[in-house]
């Protein structure tokens, strides 16, 4: 089966509805899988998302004219990397990226890769974190070439595995 194109473009206040969609479906692929914890107590919400679409951090990934995907791409700094522990990151002194809040509907294919390739268009250095769980996004993140750095503490104080490529780095 052919896959279809994907792009992306910022989100815009109006797609909150088809994006929240999305993280619901998103939300489903990890109870499915296992994971049970991670985006509970109603996060992400809509007043997240739509902080990040007013900041210019939010992005919808489209497939056609249909939001399929959903992620924030924000500037460092990230205050919940500046501590990391039972490792390090592979660069410190860097600006940086992070890659928040990615979500899609199962039957799309290419999403991780879709994002990082237009993430990495734009930034070298990127930094991403995922719950230990959350398999399916470890596989990913670790397939596009991500390294494992240690892990890092939400605000909540929930534990996160963090990782980091630089675009140069193999």
């Amino acid at each position: 089966m052919l896959e279809a194109t994907l792009t992306i473009r910022p989100a815009k206040g109006e797609d909150l509805k088809d994006i929240m969609a999305v993280l619901d479906a998103a939300r489903g692929i990890m109870r499915a899988s296992g994971n049970m914890d991670q985006w509970t107590g109603g996060y992400p919400s809509e007043e997240v998302v739509l902080n990040d679409i007013r900041l210019g951090n939010g992005y919808a990934v489209l497939q056609g004219q249909q939001i399929v995907a959903y992620f924030a791409f924000i500037a460092s700094p990230e205050p919940t990397y500046a501590k990391i522990y039972q490792g390090q990151w592979l660069e410190d002194t860097l600006p940086y990226h992070v890659v928040h809040r990615i979500g899609s509907y199962p039957q799309v294919r290419g999403v991780f890769k879709t994002i990082m390739d237009w993430c990495f268009a734009r930034d070298n250095n990127i930094r991403i974190d995922t719950h230990r769980d959350n398999h399916i996004m470890q596989h990913v993140i670790l397939k596009y070439g991500f390294r494992y750095c240690g892990i890092i503490y939400l605000a909540s104080g929930d534990e996160r595995l963090a990782y980091q490529k630089l675009h140069n780095m193999q």
